[in-house]
């Protein structure tokens, strides 16, 4: 068996992540200092502890695990917060080599004060341009719909997406637990995006099994689907999904804390590649699960055995799927497949 790719390699490597929650990649540091700030108490008064407390160790499922953001969303009510968090995960991930960073988020849980929802987008937003200005990445936003929220506040969402549509909004997401919340009640939300030209992914085969994949795909009309870990599950919907090239936005390490698959070598994605099938890997939730893009590619090196040349079509994966306009996803691909060509020798 050939060695498992360099941590280091893996870390130059150009990446693009497509699924990563803002609420859930707080830093510690700045979790507490908020907490302070709007006097907020947090459950540990020091960073490491707080950081070791968020990580989600023994959730029994996806709704177990979704507790833990109740306390990052207690502060993040400010547009200064907004911005702030924004700012940092994009530096955290240009630290890490991700050139392309898309944040989704579900901006209702950030009105609980004295926000609009105009408002909680527009923050956002500004801390990805500072963080283009200062460290190169590009960022772009993700609004989300919650299963468990009434179909008509998905609309509102929906509405609010397609508006900053032009402005640093990329696309629509549906998330939240799935048990008991089919994507399909939200089908109009969806409708709407699609018919603004807007591009959506549905979280789908996490929580629940292969018969909420195929809402997400049939239902919602998704062009990537979150998690999607139960997938493999139905065959035939599987053989579809592959050959359509819906990406499969993969996260090993919460797929595993949420009991979604057993462990990091049962997780179906070495199936998935193996198939020919779009897969990307991303973090989820870096605070919660504590982890980093660079760590989820270690992963499947180590326990799916996956290759440099293998992990390198994962990342160029990520640029061919990013809801950016065809001409900004070219150039962003030429350019990875350059960096990845002068990694090469390295890797090797």
């Amino acid at each position: 068996m050939p060695p498992f790719p360099d941590r280091e390699v893996l870390r130059r490597l150009p990446k693009a992540e497509l699924h990563c929650h803002l609420d859930g990649s707080v830093r510690p540091a700045t979790l507490l200092e908020l907490g302070r700030e709007h006097h907020v108490p947090m459950p540990a008064n020091d960073v490491d502890a707080l950081r070791e407390f968020m990580v989600v160790r023994d959730a029994r499922d996806l709704e177990e695990y979704l507790t833990r953001f109740d306390i990052t969303l207690a502060v993040l009510q400010t547009a200064d917060a907004l911005e702030r968090v924004t700012y940092e995960l994009a530096e955290d991930a240009a630290a890490e080599g991700v050139r392309y960073i898309e944040m989704r988020y579900c901006p209702v849980l950030n009105t609980r004060h004295d926000l609009e929802l105009g408002q909680t987008v527009e923050a956002p937003l500004e801390g990805l341009a500072r963080a283009q200005r200062d460290h190169g990445i590009v960022g772009r936003l993700i609004i989300c719909g919650l299963r468990n929220l009434p179909p008509g506040i998905s609309m509102e969402l929906a509405h609010l997406a397609v508006a900053y549509k032009d402005r640093g909004v990329a696309g629509f997401d549906l998330a939240g637990g799935e048990r008991g919340h089919p994507a399909g009640v939200h089908a109009s939300a969806f409708e709407y995006v699609h018919a603004h030209g807007l591009a959506c992914t549905c979280h789908a085969g996490e929580g629940a099994g292969a018969e909420s994949v195929r809402e997400a795909v049939y239902a919602c009309k998704a062009q990537r689907l979150g998690h999607a870990t139960r997938l493999i599950e139905d065959p035939m919907l599987t053989e579809y999904v592959t050959e359509q090239r819906i990406a499969l936005e993969i996260c090993l390490t919460s797929n595993v804390q949420t009991r979604a698959a057993a462990s990091y070598e049962t997780h179906p994605l070495r199936r998935y590649f193996d198939a020919g099938a779009n897969v990307v890997l991303n973090t989820d939730n870096r605070l919660m699960s504590g982890t980093t893009l660079t760590d989820e590619y270690v992963h499947a090196a180590e326990h799916l055995d996956f290759s440099f040349d293998e992990l390198s079509t994962i990342a160029l994966n990520g640029f061919e799927s990013a809801f950016v306009p065809a001409a900004e996803r070219d150039a962003m691909l030429a350019s990875a497949r350059s960096e990845i060509a002068a990694l090469r020798g390295d890797a090797r």
